[in-house]
């Protein structure tokens, strides 16, 4: 667990910098599957809507890390963790999104797979990240990746970076807000921290902080409606979507393609084939897209024009009192059309959850006595929000004809 002779600095436009200590933590950044994500947008196609939404999980990554690091200044979390287990941590936070596919949750609703658990893999089976990893002892590689599979063996840990309140989504929605230009996701990162504690191993949080609380659950559930969810992007995704379906049928019936479809194949072949997986990234995406566009295939060529040129498509929610034209539009299409250029879609989110969670995905109020409460029971913002349930919006996405 050496350190480096003297601190490394990443300036970043939300923290100012991003502060490394660790030689682990430079040598890990510097991999050849970190420096991957420079090629993965964070938001897909949130960028059709935002056009300032061009940053990477490569960034991301680095954020979410950086809080880890703000989180160990904690006294409750250094009593905690000892140097080794702090050292997972900041490892965990890093690699967290290792695993994510081009143009990211498109990828994986196609091809069956979870980038969660091909992240895991990735740590404890990759070459080089091993021979990293190694460095602090034999075991430390598998500690990080039971942590990204949520496997309970560092569960303090494991709330810190993913649960409702946790490093990966204040990075995340501080982070998307700053590039899309959108006002409501500022989250007060200070005060949060500074109203952390560790009770009986749980992360909660002091009452003193609830109004920060509050506002970071708001400004989630804002910026999953307004950007997140954004009817265009959610439209655009959809022909990216499309585009891998057509291409995984086109393989299947033995279509010769003019581009480099292997990777693809292979990981349609063998989900589990991770050489593969990890050159598909939205520069390759792009240049295959690129490809199909002179396609001798009518359905791929004009999908993938449609993707490259921002050809949005239409969309009706789905209603009872849409049916009827939604039935009617379906009926324009020929069979073959019907499957590739219309699609059902929903979508939804809720404030806050407190039912059908984990323990620890819960975010537990300290109170002045010392005793640990809900957030439900000591807010009633947030109770009044969640009894009005989840908000959906189920919509047909079809292509204008």
């Amino acid at each position: 667990m050496e350190k480096l002779e003297k601190q490394q600095v990443y300036k970043d436009p939300l923290y100012g910098y991003i502060h490394v200590d660790y030689i682990l933590i430079k040598q890990l950044i510097n991999s050849t599957l970190f420096q991957r994500l420079r090629r993965i947008r964070q938001l897909s196609g949130v960028q059709m809507v935002f056009h300032g939404a061009e940053h990477s999980r490569f960034s991301h990554s680095l954020g979410v890390y950086e809080i880890a690091n703000r989180f160990l200044t904690v006294p409750d979390i250094q009593k905690a963790l000892n140097e080794r287990q702090q050292l997972v941590f900041l490892s965990a936070a890093l690699l967290h999104d290792i695993g994510h596919g081009a143009y990211s949750h498109a990828f994986e609703d196609i091809f069956h797979v979870n980038h969660e658990e091909i992240g895991a893999r990735l740590v404890a089976e990759n070459k080089e990240l091993r021979s990293i990893l190694d460095t602090v002892d034999q075991n430390f590689a598998q500690d990080v990746s039971s942590v990204l599979r949520k496997e309970k063996k560092f569960p303090l840990i494991e709330q810190l970076i993913s649960s409702q309140l946790d490093a990966d989504r204040l990075d995340y929605l501080e982070r998307d807000a700053y590039f899309t230009g959108a006002a409501y996701g500022h989250i007060d990162l200070d005060r949060l921290i500074r109203v952390l504690y560790i009770k009986n191993g749980q992360v909660v949080f002091k009452i003193s902080g609830i109004h920060a609380i509050e506002n970071y659950l708001i400004s989630r559930y804002h910026m999953y409606w307004q950007v997140y969810y954004h009817p265009v992007s959610r439209a655009y995704e959809v022909v990216l979507e499309k585009i891998y379906q057509r291409v995984r049928d086109l393989l299947i019936s033995g279509f010769l393609f003019a581009g480099n479809v292997e990777p693809l194949k292979n990981v349609i072949n063998d989900p589990s084939n991770l050489d593969s997986y990890i050159e598909i990234d939205d520069f390759y995406v792009n240049g295959l897209i690129a490809s199909f566009t002179k396609s001798n295939d009518e359905i791929l060529r004009e999908l993938s024009l449609d993707f490259l040129n921002r050809r949005i498509w239409k969309y009706l929610n789905d209603t009872p009192e849409n049916q009827e034209k939604i039935k009617e539009i379906e009926q324009s299409y020929k069979p073959e059309e019907l499957k590739y250029y219309t699609t059902y879609r929903t979508v939804e989110n809720s404030t806050y959850k407190d039912d059908d969670v984990s323990y620890g995905d819960q975010i537990y109020i300290l109170l002045e006595n010392g005793t640990i409460s809900t957030l439900k029971e000591q807010s009633k913002i947030i109770e009044s929000l969640m009894l009005s349930g989840t908000k959906t919006d189920p919509k047909f996405f079809y292509r204008k004809q």
